[in-house]
């Protein structure tokens, strides 16, 4: 599984003009899943998303957690993290897994994510979604599962 994990201040999703998640403080991840992914990857992704220590300490210092400061996750599906660039000018979704293979996955982060007590919020998979969100900091980060996240 690949993810871009944005620290937020605030994040809003939206389906069809319809607010479907928002967020405050906290971690917004876009979460592609390749066709190899399993449960292991998802269970990791979810471990990594909430114990990532990138929020300000005391002192200023990247030291706290979602865990650590009550923040909320927010969980969007996108395959097109999956994309490959490296021939032509059109992406290839090859490495993409199919919807029946990733929606379940994408369901296994939340829910874990959730079972390590933090709040969770969700965009709508497979919907055409818009994403509104400031990024804090900025701090942005890619995880990937293959490359042992």
């Amino acid at each position: 599984m690949r993810a871009v994990a944005q620290r937020v201040s605030r994040a809003r999703v939206r389906v069809a003009g319809e607010v479907v998640a928002d967020l405050q403080a906290g971690l917004l991840a876009l979460v592609g899943v390749a066709r190899e992914d399993s449960e292991a990857d998802a269970r990791a992704l979810a471990e990594k998303l909430v114990h990532l220590r990138i929020f300000a300490d005391a002192n200023g210092a990247m030291n706290r957690s979602l865990l650590d400061t009550g923040g909320t996750l927010g969980v969007v599906s996108q395959f097109t993290l999956l994309g490959d660039c490296r021939k032509g000018r059109r992406p290839s979704f090859d490495g993409a897994a199919k919807p029946e293979h990733a929606e379940p996955l994408i369901e296994r982060v939340v829910e874990h994510a959730r079972s390590l007590g933090v709040s969770v919020v969700t965009g709508v998979f497979r919907a055409e979604m818009e994403l509104e969100l400031v990024n804090a900091g900025p701090v942005t980060l890619v995880l990937d599962t293959a490359r042992e996240v």
